[in-house]
Formats: structure tokens, sequence, C-alpha cells
């Protein structure tokens, strides 16, 4: 994890660096991930810090990536986002920084309730086969 490189505003795209550096949104049912079933692991864009597993992503309706748990607490941090009259839950990548998207009580309610509505462009999917 030591060596993991956090890729300056300078080598993101624009749509990357206005929602992880800006805290903004994509459009929803546009993102490369929002119907996407392959297997593998989510490691975020701006540093490939592994965020969530294929395992535990799930078809929320919503049109982004949704999770019911991140694959390790240790890399995602969450904290009060307020911004625009709304009282939300903001899910950041904890190596970088990066927003990456929201928490909300509206998962699976026998996966424990949450949702990690995440943005497809704060995600990079390493599959089984991109390892080898």
């Amino acid at each position: 994890m030591d060596n993991i490189k956090i890729k300056t505003d300078a080598e993101l795209s624009q749509e990357l660096l206005e929602v992880a550096r800006n805290g903004g949104t994509e459009a929803p049912f546009k993102g490369k991930y929002w119907d996407n079933h392959e297997k593998g692991m989510y490691k975020c864009a701006v540093c490939g810090t592994e965020l969530f597993s294929s395992d535990t992503k799930f078809d929320s309706g919503t049109g982004w990536p949704s999770f019911t748990a991140p694959a390790n607490l240790a890399n995602v941090e969450v904290r009060p986002d307020k911004k625009f009259g709304m009282d939300r839950t903001e899910v950041v990548c904890k190596k970088c920084g990066a927003h990456l998207g929201h928490l909300f009580n509206a998962g699976p309610a026998d996966k424990g309730g949450k949702r990690y509505c995440i943005n497809s462009v704060c995600l990079d999917l390493e599959t089984a086969e991109k390892k080898n």
C-alpha cells in the first residue's frame, strides 16, 4: 500500500477532476460501471487503493454503481456532507482524499442495509484477467 502513487490534478481527466477533487457527481446511467457485472476489485482511479469488491455490488436502480460494503474499511472514510442544503454522508478514499460518492441507508436489508453509491469515474476495475 505504501507504493501507491497519487495522480496529480494534471494527470486526471476533466470529469475525474470535477468529481474526485471538487465533489461533483456524474450523470446517472452514464458511467462505465453502473451496469457492469464483471468480477474483480474496484480501485480508486486517483491512487489505485482497493475500495470495493464486485462481490458486494448490487443493482440499486439509481444509475450509479452501488455496494453494500467496502472491501476494506481502512481504505474509505465517511464524513458528514451538508452541501446543497442536504444532510448526507460523503464517502472518500482514505489514501488520497478523493470524493467517491455517498453512503445511504438504502441497501439490501439482508446485507446490512447500506448503499455506497459511488461515481464510476472514480473507479478502475481490476478483473482477474487484468491481474494475470
